[in-house]
């Protein structure tokens, strides 16, 4: 046998993946003196000392107390490799339910503006940027949020025009609904007027009619689809990036919300040569959505599925793009954008349901999950249940319309973060009354409905710890508000866990085989530096993961100093 002796928590996490890859392909695995946690079918917590991992990558065997851990280590048959957990927690490996996997890669290449206090900052970093890539011939990122800045009102071209006026300049959005575009970029569209936005879009225009360079929801496209498109070798690179970022970050498994053919095809590339380091379930683009003419299930060893429909019914609340039954609170006469008639939507959710395909529809304001709800409701019942719809979002509910997500089986995909995030913003967007199913937990859970937890990476950071901090708190990582926002919706610390495990497995429909740490699922697991039930409420952001497993093998540690 191999065997690993108790080392200081970084060290251990470093000697895992030395000695594992010196290990046989399937190498069997037995990890003991470790404090596990997993979720049950029922959303129950469970606990145990030892884990046993067989030639195949699954779960063999869990040991309850330390005691018979212990003693079947000691008892292992040569050939297996005995690893020492020295009282770390183990979980099951995180999975997000709801990210976009290229654009975190591309994002570590672009302007970041993920952060920014002041519009004084973004330009700062555009300028920056510009200076140090004079031969890219857009400059190119996201992240900017003007709700964080002084004031709060949207920026405009000639803001960018002070910083860069010798080629265009396409930002994104936090939330991906909105771009702000430099003037350079608006000739070159040739935007001149609000009448240039196409349906689901709206160009921003200042008292006299003109463009302001703040472009919402599909008036984006307008600039964005002359950006130059990356090469096949650049998406790969990106994707590659982000899949080995998130496995850093303890997810082991990752739902790509809205996949291109050429991802598609990436995807299965690497899947086929096994070089994918976590799960991935792929949602096609509604463009897309033809790529497959059945869905794709457990490609490269279970490691991509690809068996679902991303669909946009509305856009976002920062950006007032989001469908809502009433105006803005901020902003009367203005109710957002819904991006297809309720007819368009029924008919496109009812023929990609008869094909096989899981929906995944982003709605986030009130009026667009109504009409989400409406359209599932059209699909029959037994094919509800089988296909496990979901509503992605879900953020503005009516109250009137939370129990039907129970009743027409729909999941809520649904992300933490989002709450704690928008909170400010979403208090002036919305009356107190329209609060109520705002970021609804608790609500949802009472009524029988089942929420997959995601990040929207990335929108919100991708650590699923700062998830599991907003479910449990309802509090900002500055501990703002102290005693949680609209703290009766907050999910309890077994709930969080669930719903970023057993729940997004149950959303990919992946439950038989992925999402606990059971006899004969994959043992996909991660080892952290802190029990998530035991550390205060409002230091679980700040856990960090020592190693990441998946398939009974490493492919993530800390790294330490030698």
């Amino acid at each position: 046998m191999i065997r690993i002796p108790p080392l200081s928590v970084r060290t251990f996490a470093a000697c895992v993946v030395a000695a594992s890859l010196a290990w046989p392909a399937h190498a069997q695995v037995l990890v003991h003196n470790i404090n596990g946690y997993s979720c049950d079918a029922n959303g129950r917590l469970s606990r145990f000392a030892g884990l046993q991992v067989d030639a195949q990558g699954r779960v063999a065997q869990r040991w309850a107390s330390a005691e018979q851990a212990s003693q079947a280590s000691q008892q292992a048959p040569v050939g297996m490799a005995i690893v020492d957990g020295a009282g770390q927690t183990l979980l099951p490996g995180l999975i997000d339910a709801h990210g976009h996997v290229r654009a975190l890669g591309e994002a570590r290449g672009r302007v970041n503006l993920v952060g920014t206090r002041s519009l004084e900052e973004a330009l700062a970093r555009v300028a920056a940027y510009a200076e140090a890539n004079p031969q890219a011939p857009w400059v190119v990122g996201r992240g900017w949020n003007q709700e964080q800045w002084p004031g709060g009102a949207f920026p405009t071209a000639s803001d960018l025009d002070q910083v860069v006026d010798d080629r265009p300049v396409y930002l994104g959005r936090i939330d991906g609904h909105a771009a702000w575009v430099n003037s350079r970029a608006l000739a070159v569209a040739e935007i001149t007027a609000a009448d240039d936005a196409p349906v689901g879009g709206r160009v921003e225009v200042d008292e006299r009619g003109k463009p302001t360079g703040v472009l919402i929801d599909a008036a984006g496209d307008l600039v964005e689809r002359l950006v130059p498109a990356p090469s096949r070798d650049d998406d790969r690179a990106a994707i590659l990036t982000a899949l080995n970022e998130l496995a850093s970050l303890g997810i082991t498994g990752v739902h790509d919300a809205g996949i291109t053919p050429q991802d598609l095809a990436i995807y299965r590339e690497l899947a086929q040569a096994g070089e994918l380091p976590i799960r991935v379930y792929g949602m096609l683009a509604e463009s897309a959505r033809e790529a497959l003419a059945a869905p794709l299930v457990g490609e490269g060893n279970d490691f991509l599925t690809v068996s679902s429909v991303k669909v946009y019914a509305d856009g976002a609340l920062g950006s007032r793009g989001a469908a809502l039954l009433a105006p803005y609170a901020d902003e009367a006469g203005n109710q957002g954008l819904a991006f297809k008639a309720d007819t368009a939507l029924a008919a496109l959710v009812r023929e990609t349901s008869a094909r096989g395909f899981q929906v995944n529809v982003h709605a986030i304001g009130d009026a667009a999950n109504r009409m989400v709800l409406d359209a599932f409701a059209q699909v029959p019942p037994q094919e509800r249940v089988a296909r496990r719809h979901r509503v992605e979002h879900a953020q503005i509910i009516h109250p009137a319309d939370i129990p039907r997500f129970s009743a027409l089986d729909v999941i809520a995909s649904m992300q933490p973060t989002h709450a704690t995030s928008d909170m400010f913003m979403a208090m002036k967007r919305l009356d107190a009354q329209r609060l109520v199913g705002a970021y609804a937990w608790r609500h949802l859970i009472e009524s029988g409905a089942r929420i997959a937890s995601g990040s929207d990476f990335p929108v919100e950071p991708a650590n699923p710890f700062f998830g599991l901090h907003a479910a449990v708190t309802r509090s900002n990582r500055s501990g703002q508000p102290p005693t949680g926002w609209i703290v009766e919706e907050a999910m309890t610390r077994t709930e969080a866990l669930c719903s970023f495990t057993v729940e997004g497995a149950f959303a990919a429909h992946a439950d038989d085989r992925q999402g606990r740490l059971d006899q004969g699922y994959w043992a996909d697991f991660i080892l952290v530096d802190a029990d998530p039930f035991q550390v205060p409420a409002q230091d679980i952001w700040k856990i960090g993961v020592n190693a990441t497993w998946v398939s009974g093998k490493a492919v993530y540690e800390v790294k330490v100093a030698r």
